[in-house]
């Protein structure tokens, strides 16, 4: 089987959850520990980072191998979903895993594969970790996929722990409030392994706490000990500068960023406390944190993340696709100076569409559009339940045409933002 046919096979006989949704959720571990315990548990040969959280868990994941990088450390970095390639989930040392690895490793093992049936996901954190082992790396950051206490990811040891905040996604599977959301995220907290919370939410604070006491572990609210101010965003410049500082108003790190988002700012702190206590168990320095953080694109290729693709006009695309965020993306895009701001958006089927859809301005033109994934809502769809907020627009059948029309009507002044779904920024970053 050539590398084709694999990912092939990988897309169309193992349910993955980022094309048919609810239906390829495994609401227990037990395909997990099974392959780990065929493989000969590889996520043992080396200290790993996991990282969970609502939003910024993939933005964390990249900075955090960034630092570990530049501070000369040989680095897997597991995240997911991808944009365009597999192999974007699974690098080391920002290089992506080799086509001929994964095709041998489901030809090596395809009659036990054939007897698991794992899903999509368990597969790929088998792949991850038996690479990384294989690869003799000297640590590996792994970014949970949905959730924490059931997330195939979540038979690692960890030394650190991450979760970088909580808020409304996936509530069909996670559970219908956050304080139920917040449970399953606090079950990557692990006995005697310190765990950093980036964003606290005092609604849901003690539940981490808890868990925490509950394991011994040593908990680390970033946002109540450092805060991090980003000069104002300006399209013209491809970097924000940060400044860390204690709740003091101590200066602990300068720095810049070409992750140019507003909700960076969380990111950062969180990233910036996770690494000064890795810094126990690895040598990591002050400078190693700034480089890697500005660095973080070139060294793990990280996209999708206020990404701009074009100029004259403005073209934004983000991966935010829930409730909190897009209020920090829409709070950020209407402080652009513009003519017309025109947004490309689609969405998934399980998406409350109800209250995100009351967020974007009504005096926005808009192009209502489907990804190219089964788990896409129907453009026209959308765009009837988007004319009934007042969200006025055309629909069109893929993202190319969304985007070629939004470009069309677009002045140089405009400003065009691609959104609603990874699955669309996905789309849009193809061409």
């Amino acid at each position: 089987m050539n590398y084709e046919k694999t990912i092939e096979f990988l897309f169309s006989q193992l349910p993955a959850y980022h094309r048919i949704g609810k239906a390829a959720y495994k609401n227990d571990l037990k395909n997990t520990i099974a392959f780990d315990e065929y493989l000969g548990h590889p996520h043992r040969k080396y200290p790993a980072i996991h990282i969970g959280g609502t939003n910024g868990k993939g933005s964390v994941s990249h900075m955090i191998a960034s630092v570990l990088m530049d501070a000369g450390y040989r680095t897997g970095l597991y995240t997911s979903p991808h944009l365009t390639d597999f192999r974007e989930r699974i690098r080391i040392d920002g290089k992506m895993i080799p086509k001929g690895y994964v095709t041998r490793f489901i030809g090596d093992h395809s009659d036990f594969i054939n007897s698991l049936k794992p899903s999509f996901f368990e597969m790929t954190v088998a792949l991850a970790f038996d690479y990384f082992a294989t690869e003799r790396v000297d640590v590996a950051v792994i970014e949970v996929g949905l959730g924490g206490r059931l997330d195939s990811t979540n038979i690692i040891n960890p030394v650190l722990s991450v979760i970088t905040n909580i808020g409304h996604d996936h509530m069909d599977l996670l559970g219908d409030s956050l304080e139920k959301i917040a449970y399953e995220k606090a079950g990557i907290i692990k006995k005697g392994v310190p765990v950093v919370i980036s964003e606290t939410d005092t609604g849901v604070k003690e539940i981490f706490i808890k868990k925490a006491v509950e394991e011994n572990s040593e908990i680390y609210f970033a946002d109540a000990l450092l805060e991090c101010h980003l000069e104002e965003y300006s399209s013209s410049h491809g970097r924000r500068k940060y400044r860390i500082t204690d709740r003091t108003g101590n200066i602990e790190l300068t720095g810049e960023t070409p992750l140019t988002g507003d909700y960076q700012a969380a990111n950062i702190q969180g990233v910036y406390q996770a690494c000064s206590l890795l810094g126990k168990k690895f040598n990591i320095t002050d400078i190693n944190i700034i480089r890697g953080i500005r660095n973080v694109v070139r060294n793990t290729s990280l996209r999708g993340r206020w990404q701009k693709i074009g100029n004259r006009p403005l073209i934004i695309c983000d991966t935010g696709h829930n409730l909190e965020g897009l209020k920090y993306n829409l709070n950020q895009i209407k402080r652009i100076p513009r003519s017309k701001l025109r947004f490309v958006l689609g969405f998934v089927n399980e998406k409350d569409l109800d209250s995100v859809l009351s967020l974007f301005p009504a005096e926005a033109e808009y192009y209502f559009t489907k990804a190219s994934v089964p788990r896409a809502m129907d453009e026209k769809k959308l765009m009837e339940k988007a004319h009934g907020k007042n969200l006025q627009g055309n629909s069109y059948c893929d993202v190319r045409s969304a985007v070629k029309a939004a470009r069309d009507a677009a002045s140089e002044n405009d400003v065009i933002y691609i959104g609603g779904s990874t699955f669309v920024v996905a789309d849009a970053l193809r061409f």
